[in-house]
C-alpha cells in the first residue's frame, strides 16, 4: 500500500506542478483504458495521450487545482478526490469536483475512470 500511496501522490504533485503530461507519460501503463463518466473508454496509451494533449491545450485560462482527499483501496486501487477551475476553449469556464479511480498494474495506471457533474 505504502508504494501505492507513494506513486498517487507523486502523479498528483506532477499534475499540480503542470507536469501533467510527464506524470502520463511515467506512471501510465501502455494498456491503459481511461473514462470519462459514461463516455466511451478511450484504449491504450498513445490514444489517451493524444486527448490529455488536445484537453490541456484546450485550457485558455487555468486558475487552480487542488487535490481534496487521496484514498488507497484493495486490489491496487486509489482514488483521488480532485477540485479543477479554468476555463476552455469549448466548454467555457468549468469550476468542479471530480473523482479519478485508478487500477495500477505494474506500478503504473492501467485503468482510470473520472466522475464528475455535468
Amino acid at each position: 500500500m505504502n508504494t501505492l500511496l507513494k506513486n498517487i501522490s507523486n502523479v498528483n504533485d506532477m499534475v499540480l506542478q503542470g507536469k501533467a503530461l510527464e506524470a502520463f507519460d511515467q506512471y501510465y501503463h501502455e494498456d491503459v483504458v481511461m473514462q470519462e463518466n459514461d463516455n466511451p473508454i478511450v484504449v491504450g496509451k498513445t490514444a489517451n495521450r493524444k486527448r490529455e494533449e488536445e484537453f490541456f491545450g484546450a485550457i485558455t485560462e487555468f486558475r487552480g487545482a487542488k487535490v481534496l482527499k487521496v484514498a488507497i483501496g484493495e486490489n491496487n486501487v486509489s482514488m483521488v478526490e480532485w477540485h479543477f477551475d479554468y476555463t476552455h476553449k469549448d466548454w467555457g469556464v468549468k469550476n468542479y469536483t471530480q473523482i479519478a479511480v485508478q487500477e495500477w498494474k505494474e506500478g503504473k495506471i492501467i485503468s482510470e475512470k473520472f466522475y464528475y457533474g455535468s
